[in-house]
């Protein structure tokens, strides 16, 4: 496991330890956090336990952390454990144990920072998933990064995980974006007809109209608006989805399953998913008629008000959708957990549907809905605008083409998710050290150099001894290095992503502060000069790590 796991679990037993001598009274044991000193001289990492027992011991928090601290051992790992006033008990790893870790990475590889806490346990990553009535707008990039490397952070933390989009080709929007395909066709054919008030004017519709009558010719020339053909409008959803799915693949965003929503209506096999659905609902008696129309009653859940989950008309609402769509996801599919990734316009969405899983006899913890904030673009000082209904679109090819695919993904993961953000489109396409991104990858290029440098010279890391690895700035760099695995707990834990540009920020720092201080590559001091090697080979796996997991390339040269 991780450092933190090993200190936990020393926390607990010397504390449980001293309760059964009598040495601290009985009280229930708080949660176990271990954080990092913002200041170094207090040590590697360091708990506040004492002071959380405090209130319930009765007792000095000081006296609390002397007892705990007396009771945990010496080891390899750890070369101290110290009571700190007010109540803290600070950790010091032992140096020559620092040292061996180099090893450790190394024999590792490119498996470092797994960590097996999922145990194989099912995982969907549901993300992006915008209605295929237009390309992708450079907003939708946002949640196309976190899902991405959510995914990726969730299988290196032991996970079995399917990335999954759902394609919504039914409902009101379909509609929509069909009856403003036959508007745009018929316009090829040279009739005055408008497009609807509330369709889609953008360039791109009459790009699908020329490219379906150039498959189809005038076959659909009978089509109106109020109905459109079944066969065309299904026709122009695909043509818009081989498009979404052109654009994620140039941000480096893949998905195993791509998920129609018409597939829940089907019925040729039997009932279908979406009936079946309501079926259990309405066993569980969570239907309700009234109005005409049948509603959820979510009330009963703890929700302000009923929802309506099929009109007056007999039509399901989109919420009906989704509720016999994570029937699917949990029933059908026997997904362990679920992590939608949504944008902030979906924020009231999420308390009714964890109510509506409640309804299906499913835990509502294992649905996580993590909502991302809005992402506004500028190129200097002017602000770029985003509009999907308007010809001014702003695409994820626009935003990849401008910056690359490695500065885009970069920065829309630089932020949490539940925080707004300001995109830079002119600092991520600096080539200088201003950039986080050039920054970080320099730092791999640099490694990358001084290991073919090495080459070149006839040097070796083989046979090194790293316990010469004992400058300050060598340990501070395996330190850093061995917060990746904790990294990845922590991000599989709490969905929280964005840690790891900012890691890979404090690692290429670490680097470049080892590379100024501690001359690698040295004919007077081949034994140092061997295990400086071997550190900067352990520092390239773990920076490319950090760079695979964000799906970020991991560049020899810049």
């Amino acid at each position: 496991m991780t450092i933190r796991n090993d200190l936990e679990g020393m926390i607990e037993a010397a504390t449980t330890a001293a309760m059964a001598s009598g040495d601290l009274p009985q009280v229930p044991l708080p949660e176990i956090v271990i954080e990092t000193p913002a200041r170094p001289e207090h040590g590697d990492y360091a708990t506040n336990l004492p002071l959380r027992l405090a209130r319930a011991a009765r007792a000095n928090p000081l006296d609390l952390a002397k007892t705990i601290a007396s009771r945990i051992p010496v080891t390899e790992m750890l070369r101290a454990a110290e009571a700190a006033p007010p109540g803290f008990v600070n950790f010091r790893l032992s140096e020559p144990w620092l040292a061996r870790q180099v090893d450790a990475i190394l024999a590792a590889g490119a498996d470092f920072g797994n960590v097996p806490i999922g145990n194989g346990k099912r995982v969907q990553v549901e993300f992006v998933s915008a209605n295929p009535t237009g390309p992708l707008t450079a907003g939708n990039g946002r949640g196309a990064a976190i899902g991405s490397v959510l995914a990726s952070v969730l299988e290196a933390a032991g996970y079995h995980v399917e990335r999954e989009y759902l394609v919504n080709d039914a409902g009101t929007q379909t509609e929509v974006f069909g009856r403003t395909l036959v508007a745009r066709y018929q316009q090829l054919l040279g009739k005055s007809v408008e497009i609807p008030a509330d369709g889609y004017p953008g360039e791109y519709m009459i790009d699908i109209a020329k490219r379906i009558r150039a498959e189809s010719g005038d076959a659909y020339d009978y089509a109106t608006i109020d109905e459109p053909p079944p066969a065309m409008v299904l026709r122009g959803v695909e043509m818009i989805v081989e498009g979404i799915r052109a654009d994620l693949q140039r941000l480096g965003v893949h998905y195993d399953v791509w998920f129609r929503e018409r597939s829940l209506y089907d019925s040729a096999d039997g009932p279908s998913v979406y009936d079946t659905a309501m079926a259990r609902m309405r066993e569980q008696g969570f239907l309700v008629e009234k109005e005409g129309a049948l509603w959820f009653a979510s009330s009963e859940l703890g929700e302000d008000k009923d929802n309506v989950v099929i009109r007056s008309t007999g039509r399901p609402t989109y919420f009906a959708s989704d509720i016999a769509y994570h029937y699917e996801k949990f029933h059908t599919r026997g997904f362990d957990r679920v992590l939608n990734v949504w944008g902030a316009d979906h924020q009231g969405h999420v308390s009714r549907l964890k109510a509506a899983v409640q309804a299906l006899g499913v835990e509502p913890a294992r649905l996580e809905i993590l909502i991302y904030q809005l992402v506004s673009f500028r190129r200097g000082e002017e602000l770029v605008r985003l509009s999907k209904r308007s010809g001014n679109i702003v695409l994820i090819r626009d935003i990849v083409d401008e910056v690359g695919e490695d500065a885009a993904r970069f920065f829309f993961l630089s932020r949490s998710a539940d925080s707004q953000m300001e995109f830079d489109l002119e600092l991520a396409k600096r080539q200088s050290s201003e950039n986080p991104v050039y920054y970080v990858q320099y730092a791999h290029a640099r490694i990358a150099g001084i290991i073919a440098n090495a080459g070149d010279r006839g040097f070796s890391s083989e046979g090194a001894d790293v316990s010469l690895l004992s400058h300050p700035m060598e340990q501070d760099l395996v330190r850093k290095m061995l917060q990746l695995p904790e990294l990845v707990q922590l991000m599989a834990e709490r969905s929280e992503p964005h840690h790891l540009p900012h890691y890979a920020q404090e690692l290429a720092t670490a680097f470049h502060q080892f590379y100024t201080e501690c001359r690698v590559l040295d004919d007077e001091q081949m034994p140092l000069s061997k295990a400086r090697l071997r550190l900067c080979e352990a520092a390239r796996i773990v920076l490319a790590r950090a760079l695979t997991l964000m799906g970020m390339s991991t560049p020899d040269k810049m």
